[in-house]
């Protein structure tokens, strides 16, 4: 112990004794990667929809139903994946998860038919259920709250990378080998990287590469770096309790605000593009990447822009909370296209929606400064529940909406109607960004 006068500690500057290690930015790298894999896995049916409706005969509204079945289970798993997170932690759920997804999405190849489809994409949600919760609380144990934002900002700009830079040569694997090629290539370099995790990932308490000067810094800007973040017990009552509160509610009905815009772009966009806008498959695989390229540096630039804002004394609220209302009032201009011809001004106004879109993502920062002691997992699990009960509802009414009209022009006006009621909820129903009080403590006892 130092024998100087005690002051209050800055985790800027950190221990003195030693050169912090950065520990922390190698399981950031490890979590990017997941999530580009997670979203690659995602996105694939939307790239491979066009070949399938063709081979197995499927109109707008069952194709819609296949796009909607990952949803359904993601959703559902969503409060018990959160729970088991909580429970046994982030190493060995996260493991299980990456095997399982990328099982299914390898089967995904051998599919005949609609019901096969169904089955593999339900298959599909179910495993990948835990993974964002998961993001949220290694973020929350290993970063100190000034690198939170931009830490999530780097692991969801990696759903980009992979749908952005990588779309044109998912394409070149669909036009030169077929829509089974493309669920084999994404399949096998999931399980591939389960391995890698499996040996990779240490929570903060367990790794003994991040030095004492490191797990300091961590501790002293409020991240979550003890074994006693693991182990809440889970009853009913606490999913009760967090829903009297009128934060959950608005944290929850804006990231279904924010999700609805991504699910468009993961699901129906490719089809868009090809039908609406009569677009050969060159340049639909070319054009298809460059909003995923915006949002790319669209959520760096929410991420730097919230933390500089924390760092110059802007208030908490602000500095989380503009940049995602400016991403979903923005993401509304969507709608833009429905009146214009230009396919290379479609594009711009798309990519700027997407822009807008990836911005939003940056709620997630928003959940540690209101989530009450050993919570975390459970309260992700609400929100990205929240977030993908669009993913069930958005590519339903979208495939409704186009069947019934013949167009896309009232399904791109129900997307950015979406976008604005997400920005009212962040404006008028979250309110303060301040922990949810609970009435009995949720953590138990550390442990050795």
């Amino acid at each position: 112990m130092s024998s100087a006068v005690h002051v209050p500690p800055d985790p800027a500057i950190g221990s003195a004794a030693a050169p912090r290690t950065r520990v922390r930015v190698t399981m950031l790298a490890l979590l990017s990667v997941a999530v580009l894999i997670n979203y690659l896995d995602r996105a694939v049916l939307g790239i491979a929809a066009p070949s399938i409706r063709q081979d197995f005969g499927l109109d707008a509204a069952l194709m819609g139903v296949v796009f909607s079945a990952f949803s359904w289970t993601y959703f559902l798993a969503q409060i018990p994946g959160g729970v088991l997170l909580d429970r046994y932690g982030n190493r060995v759920i996260y493991f299980f998860a990456l095997a399982f997804w990328s099982l299914f999405t390898l089967l995904h190849s051998i599919a005949s038919g609609f019901m096969m489809l169904v089955v593999f994409r339900c298959g599909l949600g179910l495993s990948e259920a835990p993974c964002f919760p998961a993001n949220s609380n290694i973020v929350g144990m290993w970063f100190p709250r000034s690198e939170r934002a931009r830490a999530i900002g780097v692991y969801t700009a990696a759903e980009y990378v992979g749908l952005g830079f990588l779309t044109p040569g998912l394409f070149w694997i669909l036009a030169s080998f077929g829509w089974h090629a493309l669920f084999i290539t994404t399949g096998t370099v999931g399980l591939a990287f389960a391995v890698v995790w499996w040996f990779g990932y240490r929570e903060p308490y367990e790794s003994k590469s991040a030095n004492a000067a490191e797990l300091d810094y961590i501790r002293q800007g409020g991240g979550l770096v003890g074994r006693s973040t693991k182990g809440t017990k889970f009853e009913p009552r606490l999913i009760r309790e967090l829903f009297r509160h009128r934060q959950m509610w608005g944290l929850c009905l804006g990231q279904f605000s924010v999700y609805s815009t991504f699910v468009f772009f993961l699901t129906w966009f490719p089809t868009y593009l090809a039908t609406e806008r009569h677009m050969g498959w060159i340049k639909v695989g070319f054009f298809t990447s460059l909003p995923y390229i915006a949002g790319f540096f669209g959520i760096l630039f929410a991420g730097w822009w919230s933390d500089s804002m924390l760092r110059r004394g802007v208030s908490l609220n602000t500095a989380r909370k503009l940049p995602v209302i400016t991403g979903l009032v923005f993401a509304s201009t969507i709608v833009l296209c429905n009146w214009v011809s230009s396919d290379w001004l479609v594009i711009a106004i798309l990519s700027l929606a997407f822009f807008a879109q990836s911005m939003s993502s940056s709620g997630w920062s928003a959940l540690s400064e209101v989530t009450p002691p050993g919570l975390l997992g459970l309260v992700g699990g609400l929100f990205n529940a929240s977030a993908n009960f669009s993913g069930i509802v958005i590519p339903l009414v979208i495939g409704f909406i186009v069947q019934a009209t013949g167009s896309f022009v009232w399904a791109l006006a129900f997307v950015g109607a979406v976008a604005l009621f997400g920005a009212v909820s962040w404006i008028f129903i979250i309110g303060d960004l301040r922990p949810i009080p609970m009435s009995q403590p949720q953590q138990q006892p550390a442990t050795a």
